[in-house]
């Protein structure tokens, strides 16, 4: 466990926080540690901000960090305590479940059907000098936890980045490479634009990231036609989407000209399995597409 390596390496290491029930492994472990006891406040325990300051280990343990503190103590959130013993030399190595980081809780729930009241914020966590995930064996894996994973990851990454970013600006280096994820979805009246906007918007949630939606309007489509594209353009907006409705003559010369305007990096598109005599001699307006977005990520989706 990383506190008996560190106390182990001489460093002074203390326990500031604990869940209610403590694994008997981990009690073992604890057994070499100092614990600064919790203050119990109607029941509910808080950490002593105060005796770990006048204590000032350096590293406290903190597990729980999205627990709300208890009226009447010194910070309403524990993450909170956590910034005060921050910001006065304490190092905190802290522990947060992914359902509790406030902007990953509304997906988690969706997966889990588990809500949560208690959160820490992003922008506490994108302070962190250091991340590290905790996960169950790969053999145990289900659909679902794989899915959580690979969430896990993604907002590690992130965390990294702004970290990156962070060290980058105080050391005035300029950044020269890389690129903001954003997604554009294209939609024709015969598209899965449902299952295109549904994705589009779950890998968006992943990397915290821009979708848009465009139609290009072409003349004489059907009534029938019109009102699949206005159902698709109603669920792209409806799901968060910056939604626009292009002119052009020639549909893939102008969805490229304005992926490459607007700093897309992914186009999601529908194509038809169906060939008729213009698609075998010319190609499909898709393959044209991928040749035209070079430098894009083309994800298509059969219909």
């Amino acid at each position: 466990m990383r506190e008996d390596a560190e106390g182990r390496r001489g460093q002074d290491v203390v326990v500031g926080a604990l869940q209610p029930e403590v694994p008997a492994e981990i009690q073992t472990l604890l057994g070499s540690l100092e614990i600064i006891p919790t203050l119990k406040i109607k029941d509910i325990p808080a950490i002593d901000v105060q005796a770990i300051l006048q204590r000032h280990p350096q590293i406290c343990l903190i597990d729980g960090l999205a627990y709300d503190n208890p009226p009447g103590t010194r910070n309403a959130h524990r993450w909170q305590d956590v910034e005060e013993l921050l910001s006065a030399g304490i190092t905190i190595v802290a522990s947060v479940n992914l359902q509790y980081i406030d902007d990953q809780r509304e997906a988690v729930e969706k997966l889990t059907n588990k809500r949560v009241t208690e959160t820490v914020p992003r922008e506490f966590l994108n302070t962190a000098d250091e991340i590290v995930i905790v996960d169950s064996p790969t053999e145990t894996a289900t659909e679902q936890r794989s899915v959580l994973r690979e969430m896990a990851l993604v907002f590690s990454a992130n965390v990294i980045d702004v970290g990156l970013q962070r060290y980058l600006h105080s050391h005035g280096i300029e950044q020269s490479w890389g690129t903001r994820e954003r997604f554009l979805v294209c939609l024709t009246p015969r598209a899965n634009f449902e299952r295109m906007v549904t994705t589009a918007r779950r890998n968006a949630a992943r990397f915290h990231c821009d979708v848009l939606a465009v139609y290009v309007r072409q003349a004489g489509i059907s009534d029938a036609d019109r009102g699949l594209l206005e159902r698709g353009l109603a669920k792209a907006h409806q799901d968060g989407a910056q939604v626009e409705v292009l002119e052009g003559e020639d549909p893939v010369e102008t969805i490229v000209r304005y992926a490459r305007s607007h700093g897309i990096t992914q186009i999601f598109v529908g194509h038809s399995t169906r060939k008729d005599m213009r698609t075998r001699m010319f190609g499909s307006p898709v393959s044209r597409l991928v040749r035209a977005a070079r430098g894009i990520d083309v994800r298509v989706f059969p219909h």
